[in-house]
């Protein structure tokens, strides 16, 4: 059992580490310190789901689908790009006007949407969280339950620690430019992770 948990908590630390468009917008959430208890929490929970669906087997839903899987990568593409552009503009327009002043903060409801089309609306935690988490516990049967477990806390801790220690760089992020740097980081991560979706979406 113990085996089987660390192997669940050292796999989805790896995939879940990985930089993508939910890191970027968890860490961006952090260094404003704007809901970052409810970005931590709607990442974490969106993970346990989708962890617990494809320890119990869930993942075969996908695949007994094939509609499904076209439509969520030309849809998350769609956002991704959008989002993207949305950040370089930001960066564009940069300095003093990107620092988050007292009391500048999005609201709750809005952050929490982006959240979640952020960890939705991405065709690759599918693959990653459901497909490939899934499988690998099922080489771990019969204990599933302390795989998906420890894959649970691994979110939970990695997305805390990126939420919340992003205020760690708070003396890098009183610059101007550090945020236009962040901004446009961020906007061509977007964009490259869109990209990637499209070309693997092109037949042949």
């Amino acid at each position: 059992m113990f085996q089987a948990a660390l192997a669940g908590y050292g796999t989805a630390l790896g995939l879940i580490a990985a930089i993508g468009a939910q890191n970027a917008f968890v860490l961006r959430q952090g260094l404003r310190r704007a809901h970052v208890a409810a970005v931590v929490a709607v990442c974490a929970l969106s993970d346990a789901l989708l962890i617990a669906a494809g320890v119990t087997g869930f993942g075969h839903l996908i695949q007994a689908a094939p509609w499904l899987g076209p439509v969520m990568l030309w849809a998350g593409a769609a956002f991704l790009a959008v989002y993207g552009a949305l950040r370089l503009r930001a960066a564009w327009r940069g300095g003093a006007s990107l620092m988050p002043a007292p009391g500048d903060s999005p609201p709750l409801g809005r952050t929490i949407a982006l959240c979640l089309l952020f960890t939705w609306a991405n065709p690759h935690v599918y693959l990653d969280t459901v497909v490939l988490l899934g499988a690998v516990s099922a080489q771990y049967a019969p204990h599933q339950l302390a795989f998906g477990l420890a894959a649970m806390l691994a979110s939970l801790s990695f997305f805390s620690a990126l939420g919340f220690g992003a205020r760690l760089l708070a003396p890098l992020f009183a610059r101007p430019r550090a945020w236009v740097v962040l901004e446009a980081g961020i906007g061509l991560t977007m964009w490259a992770i869109a990209a990637s979706l499209l070309l693997r979406g092109l037949p042949g």
